[in-house]
């Protein structure tokens, strides 16, 4: 898909609300009802944090390994593309020059990335990509 045919990026603050009860809030809902009618954008940096994530909760006992695995496959039933950026160059180059500029982390600045390269809202909690976001012109979603 190309990233015109998506409504949001979605960062990882949203996506692992949706796994603990006490995380979700009026803002994680909203974002996941959108998922009806519309895909998401990630980057590929999202396939290893949100699982790295429920591994650290995993072993702080929040959420059991069935539990888990079933939030695992609710996410892969949802309309969630991948964007597989553009190698080193792009790592070492572009989004190293966002982090800085923006002072976010590598992290936070692949999320901002994609939503400035395909001109998309952002699906955010987090405060320091949220307020950079909106320094960069990018509207956060739902807001």
């Amino acid at each position: 898909m190309r990233g015109s045919t998506y409504g949001f990026v979605l960062d990882a603050s949203v996506t692992l609300a949706w796994a603990f009860k006490e995380e979700m809030n009026s803002y994680t809902r909203s974002v996941l009802r959108a998922l009806e009618g519309r895909a998401a954008l990630v980057p590929s940096l999202w396939l290893l944090e949100v699982p790295n994530a429920l591994l650290v909760a995993e072993r702080r006992k929040r959420i059991s390994l069935p539990e888990v695995k079933q939030f695992l496959s609710f996410l892969g039933e949802l309309p969630i593309g991948v964007e597989e950026g553009n190698g080193r160059g792009w790592a070492f180059g572009e989004l190293l020059l966002l982090a800085r500029e923006q002072s976010i982390t590598i992290y936070d600045a692949t999320y901002l990335y994609l939503a400035l390269r395909y001109a998309l809202p952002m699906a955010t909690q987090d405060n320091a990509l949220k307020a950079a976001s909106i320094r960069c012109g990018v509207e956060i979603f739902g807001r």
